[in-house]
């Protein structure tokens, strides 16, 4: 396990667009189905431990955020031929394991993960209902071993969002293993 840091995406960038198969359902899901909404954009993958770590609250803290108008997607865009485990079908069983009310999505091309800048799981970004980016940084500060995951991080980016108080100019980088780019 390599751990690795998530690199900062500038503060106001737009969300890159994106169409990608929901693995629960294989429907389509695109950044304009999220017209004039916040969005929670995760991408993780199923077998990292900082991922692992973090997913049931995970899922919690985005019921919490879709009761307040701010919908969530999670991403996958690791290597399936050298982690097989991180394929469509163990992430559909992912899912539906952890009750995920949002689209966990495969980026089999890398493409989407490339355009947003993400390099490890789970890099999180956070962005406003134009899709300009408020946040990016950790979930929260705790890490495998050390203390049950609770998403402070994020709740606390989103209460200021919807707030409508300005982003912070700095938050503490997402942490956890790279994501697994094709050779």
């Amino acid at each position: 396990m390599v751990l690795t840091e998530s690199t900062t995406l500038a503060q106001g960038a737009s969300a890159a667009d994106f169409t990608l198969p929901d693995t629960r359902n294989q429907k389509h899901v695109s950044l304009a189905d999220f017209s004039d909404k916040p969005l929670l954009v995760v991408f993780m993958c199923n077998h990292c431990p900082y991922v692992v770590h973090l997913l049931s609250a995970l899922t919690d803290t985005a019921d919490e955020l879709a009761a307040q108008g701010i919908a969530t997607v999670a991403i996958s865009a690791n290597d399936v031929v050298a982690y097989p485990q991180d394929g469509p079908e163990k992430m559909a069983e992912l899912a539906q394991t952890h009750g995920f009310n949002f689209p966990y999505c495969y980026d089999e091309t890398q493409t989407v993960a490339r355009a947003y800048g993400a390099v490890c799981t789970p890099d999180i970004f956070l962005f406003d209902a134009n899709h300009r980016l408020y946040y990016q940084g950790q979930f929260d500060d705790t890490r495998p071993g050390q203390g049950q995951a609770h998403g402070k991080s994020v709740r606390l980016a989103a209460a200021n969002l919807l707030e409508g108080k300005d982003p912070a100019q700095h938050s503490a980088p997402s942490v956890g293993c790279s994501i697994k780019w094709k050779s």
